[in-house]
């Protein structure tokens, strides 16, 4: 039997309405397998690298996660499909026992596809009954629970898209994920001179002391958003808008990954040992760049936010460009003191209390296009305590050797994403929806 699991904190405010939660699990269920569907059972077996997981893995893994922490502990009488799946997809459990190789999940060709379909349904069911038939003394760990194990599908549902991506991407015949949008990305849009928001482009701060970190009044937040707490910043500035595949292709043009002046070292080393030339999925045709995504090979699309970046690909353009990256306070100050909101889904995402829009989104373009490194550490914030029990090992263990990244990307799920959101990466990542936008330091005034 799995550890007990302490349900994480539950948000202040309103109690949590089962019906509503009852249909936004559903509905997250749902949108998994309308992912999986535009793919074979074919598809879904393989593995593109070990970083990267096959779809089956990922239906597989979400279902057991709510199995081992929801349903066997708080659902009298329920007993597991089989008891040996846990083995094939535990993921980094440790209290959970033995894990098959990650490197090796593209080698799970049993259970079979149909299995895993059968298996979700069998815990959906029992999901329904639970959230149906939970005690009123019990339901506010429950459901705590439950709203962990959607926002943790709702993570996997953005893994099945990158890892989809670098699966059909190493295939000779470059096949699409879905047929192509009927228009290409729209232009960034940097806003007009206004004294009240500095030039044109960018958004000056003046710094000093600002309260950060995840608000229970918002909602749902991982353990590793926590505590609030206060900050205090430098002067700075930062980029509205995103770069472009149109700035990225000057510095490829101006020899910006021939030239180790721009790289940190191990992003020098990053370059010569993969030989890098452009961002991942980037590919020379006879009219020039084309770029390899969920809609196929498409031509590039010049004002379009440039993806699939590594940090080491970030940090050297940032210097290229005589700017640096924000940290993540810089940018989740930015993004509180302009009002801006991460897009919501009537189905999915609950109510939050977010701080009034006072200018276009469009300001800072923080969701929806693609996650943007920053230049901070994954480290705890002062004061922080990981979750009790199996969920314990949910973030607080891999907090060493990564880099954090904030916003959003096209790949994440509609009603995931928050100011506070934390995303993290190894700096050499380069297969997530990964971009950058510019910051630079300001003079504080009477300096």
């Amino acid at each position: 039997m799995p550890s007990p699991s302490a349900a994480p904190p539950r948000p202040a405010g309103a109690p949590v309405a089962r019906e509503d939660l009852a249909r936004r699990l559903r509905a997250t269920r749902a949108h998994t397998l309308a992912l999986a569907r535009p793919l074979s059972a074919e598809d879904q077996v393989a593995q593109a690298m070990p970083d990267a997981s096959p779809t089956k893995w990922h239906l597989a893994h979400t279902t057991w996660f709510f199995e081992v922490v929801v349903l066997q502990p708080h659902a009298p009488g329920y007993r597991p499909r089989d008891e040996r799946l846990g083995r094939l997809f535990n993921s980094y459990y440790e209290s959970l026992g033995p894990r098959h190789p990650r490197p090796q999940r593209g080698l799970l060709t049993r259970p079979p596809l149909a299995e895993v379909l059968a298996w979700r349904e069998e815990v959906d069911a029992a999901l329904d009954a639970l959230v149906a038939g939970c005690g009123d003394a019990a339901w506010p760990e429950v459901a705590a629970l439950l709203e962990l194990g959607l926002q943790h599908e709702q993570q996997h549902q953005e893994l099945i898209l990158t890892d989809i991506l670098a699966l059909l991407a190493m295939h000779p015949l470059a096949p699409a994920y879905r047929a192509p949008a009927s228009a290409p990305p729209a232009a960034a849009d940097t806003g007009a001179a206004d004294p009240r928001w500095g030039p044109p482009g960018w958004w000056d701060c003046p710094g000093g002391e600002v309260e950060l970190g995840h608000d229970p009044r918002e909602g749902f937040g991982f353990d590793n958003e926590s505590p609030r707490h206060r900050v205090r910043l430098a002067p700075f500035s930062i980029a509205r808008g995103l770069v472009t595949n149109r700035q990225w292709q000057a510095f490829i043009d101006e020899g910006g990954y021939r030239q180790p002046r721009w790289w940190l070292s191990d992003g020098w080393a990053a370059v010569q040992a993969g030989g890098w030339e452009a961002p991942l999925y980037w590919r020379r045709d006879e009219g020039g760049w084309c770029a390899f995504g969920l809609d196929g090979q498409q031509p590039l699309v010049p004002d379009a936010p440039v993806c699939h970046l590594s940090f080491y690909e970030a940090a050297a353009y940032a210097a290229w460009a005589g700017a640096r990256l924000p940290t993540e306070f810089e940018w989740e100050s930015a993004a509180r003191a302009l009002g801006v909101a991460p897009p919501g889904d009537a189905a999915l995402a609950p109510a939050v209390l977010r701080p009034p829009v006072r200018r276009s989104e469009a300001d800072l373009q923080c969701f929806g296009a693609v996650w943007q490194w920053t230049r901070s550490s994954y480290d705890p914030y002062p004061g922080f305590r990981p979750w009790a029990g199996t969920v314990e090992e949910y973030n607080g263990k891999f907090m060493v050797g990564q880099l954090v990244l904030r916003g959003s990307s096209v790949a994440t799920p509609p009603g995931h994403a928050r100011v506070s959101y934390r995303n993290f990466f190894p700096p050499g990542a380069r297969w997530q929806f990964s971009g950058l936008r510019l910051a630079r330091d300001l003079e504080a005034p009477g300096a």
